[in-house]
């Protein structure tokens, strides 16, 4: 049984975006369905134009589509990225998390396997707290959270962050092996999806006399 899985992200400058779709080329490696989308941007124009790359970006990816509450019920599995803000999620994102209340409430969201993806300017700039605070979330939603932990070597490659793939911006563009330690995130995600939908009890009416 293949899975769904929504990976949904907020990206500034583009290196996010990038660790997005190679997130959902992993996840459809894996024989999922994928719904790739951004949250709504809520910085003013006078930030986004003091930045001309976080313009660029803003016009480069206006065809994706906005993140709604839909993707996250549609979807058997979530992986959701967010660039380092002091340490924790974008605001951005953060927003669009705290929409979810009552689909949470209605057990939604429960059940699922989740993970996460992230970039700070610096190695150590906040790339693994600002993942950890996102999983805050996922443990309030009962989400499976699904690390890449060190399964892999490729994880090695992009700087053996355990909790998610991650990118230190400064370095400049995103790296071939981080890349792939990303796609091999989403299929990790999107296996363990699988897995967990093929198990589910059915909800079929039952047939027996």
């Amino acid at each position: 049984m293949s899975a769904k899985v929504a990976v949904i992200y907020y990206s500034s400058t583009g290196n996010v975006h990038e660790l997005a779709k190679a997130v959902a080329e992993g996840a459809e490696k894996a024989g999922a369905e994928v719904r790739l989308r951004r949250v709504p941007e809520l910085a003013p124009d006078a930030a986004i134009d003091s930045n001309p790359a976080w313009r660029r970006h803003i016009e480069d990816t206006k065809d994706v589509e906005i993140a709604t509450l839909d993707d996250l019920t549609w979807a058997d599995a979530y992986a959701i990225g967010s660039p380092t803000r002091y340490g924790n999620i974008a605001g951005q994102l953060k927003q669009f998390l705290d929409t979810t209340g009552g689909i949470w409430q209605q057990g939604a969201l429960a059940d699922k396997p989740a993970t996460g993806f992230t970039s700070a300017h610096n190695a150590h700039g906040g790339n693994e707290s600002t993942l950890l605070a996102l999983y805050n979330t996922f443990h309030h939603w009962g989400s499976v959270i699904v690390s890449p932990g060190y399964t892999n070597p490729v994880v090695y490659g992009a700087g053996g962050n355990p909790y998610g793939t991650s990118h230190p911006g400064g370095s400049g563009a995103v790296s071939e092996e981080t890349l792939t330690a990303a796609r091999y995130q989403g299929e990790r995600l999107a296996t363990f999806a699988a897995r967990l939908a093929a198990t589910a009890p059915s909800t079929a009416p039952s047939t027996a006399g």
